[in-house]
């Protein structure tokens, strides 16, 4: 068959756990196909793969600016563990070795893919000329304006570097010498500007070539703490590999989002990193909620997606109770709940008078992340079609 992969033509990096880290660590972009030799999808893309790297090496020879790279992943599966890859073939964009959030999700073709990288090496920081124009800045957006004295800066390549990695969630603007000067009071400066007309600016304190501060805090700007849910970045958000907290709310109750997100930066700040928070429209998101017997009518409603079953939050009423959201997701991360859904209450939890669980029934299934094979993996965006 004409399509099927040829290693010997091939000039793709194949990355093993001897050489990943040292070939994605010293690449500004690396783009890395994980495939399956028996997908066919996979052996489709090969060739188009292999292509597209060679016309991007005419226009960038020098590898540490960009890599095309695959990883077999029957071979590599420690490797596939590790960047929770679940279907073949998937393309992932890594900055400096860190792996992007956001997959390569465009047309499979040579043009693309080599568009797309083009599009990675473009500059993420935008050079204002004149400071009038931060007063004319998106204030829907989040913004991040650098005022440094000189580009070629240690301090510019650190806020170049992290703009590199965030410019899918954030802004990033810069200005230098005597246009930046106003605002360089104390040295060089870095600003958050949130959305908002009024929200005030927030200004980095740290040190300004120290990349893991200034990204930390970068990232804690740029990335909301309780994110939106759509149809968009639904498969996005489960590739990250952490459960789901989701405030179902209809789109015009902000106040209910409101007191999720304060009791959210209240009471599980430290649980950061281990589940998403997030909020769903719940007209748009019905199926979800048909899974915990609930309607739109039922909304606010709080659950937790474990991508193998889905927990409801007893009470909405019971949200700004102390420590009552954190024990909920504590009793996640426990397998409390997964017990109890399977057993019924345990023992020291079932108030007088009150029914243990059958034993029989079974929790909710996850409507959120289907494990199906490879190309006909069940998705939200699937599920839209269902509506």
């Amino acid at each position: 068959v004409s399509w099927l992969f040829n290693p010997t033509r091939s000039e793709i990096t194949s990355l093993d756990s001897g050489n990943i880290d040292d070939i994605l660590n010293n690449a500004d972009v690396a783009l890395v196909n994980f495939y399956a030799d028996w997908c066919r999808f996979s052996q489709m893309l090969h060739p188009i793969f292999e292509e597209a790297s060679n016309v991007i090496k005419e226009e960038y020879p020098d590898r540490s600016q960009v890599v095309f790279a695959r990883v077999d992943c029957d071979q590599h599966s420690d490797i596939a563990q590790r960047y929770r890859i679940s279907k073949y073939p998937t393309l992932k964009l890594f900055r400096n070795g860190m792996m992007m959030k956001r997959e390569y999700r465009g047309q499979r073709s040579v043009t693309a893919i080599a568009d797309y990288i083009r599009q990675q090496k473009s500059n993420p920081v935008q050079e204002v000329q004149d400071l009038e124009e931060i007063t004319a800045l998106d204030r829907s957006r989040r913004n991040i304006v650098g005022y440094f004295e000189q580009k070629d800066s240690d301090n510019y390549r650190t806020f170049e570097r992290v703009a590199n990695i965030l410019h899918d969630d954030c802004v990033f603007l810069s200005a230098f010498g005597d246009i930046s000067k106003p605002e360089r009071f104390s040295g060089d400066n870095v600003i958050y500007k949130p959305p908002g007309d009024n929200a005030p600016d927030m200004v980095y304190l740290g040190s300004l070539t120290n990349f893991d501060l200034v990204y930390a805090w970068t990232q804690d700007k740029c990335v909301p703490l309780v994110r939106e849910i759509t149809f968009e970045n639904g498969e996005e958000l489960t590739e990250e590999g952490l459960p789901f907290l989701i405030l179902f709310h209809m789109k015009d109750d902000l106040e209910s989002l409101e007191k999720f997100q304060q009791e959210v930066a209240r009471q599980l700040i430290s649980e950061k990193g281990t589940i998403n928070f997030l909020h769903a429209d719940c007209d748009k998101f019905r199926h979800p909620l048909l899974h915990i017997q609930k309607t739109p009518a039922d909304c606010p409603v709080i659950a937790i997606d474990s991508f193998r079953h889905m927990y409801v939050f007893p009470d909405f009423s019971d949200l700004s109770v102390p420590g009552k959201l954190k024990q909920f997701v504590l009793d996640l991360h426990s397998g409390k709940l997964h017990r109890e859904f399977h057993h019924g209450p345990d023992p020291t939890d079932v108030a007088p008078g009150q029914p243990i669980q059958d034993l029989a029934s079974s929790p909710p299934e996850s409507s959120f992340q289907k494990l199906a094979p490879s190309e006909h993996r069940y998705t939200l965006l699937r599920e839209k079609d269902e509506l």
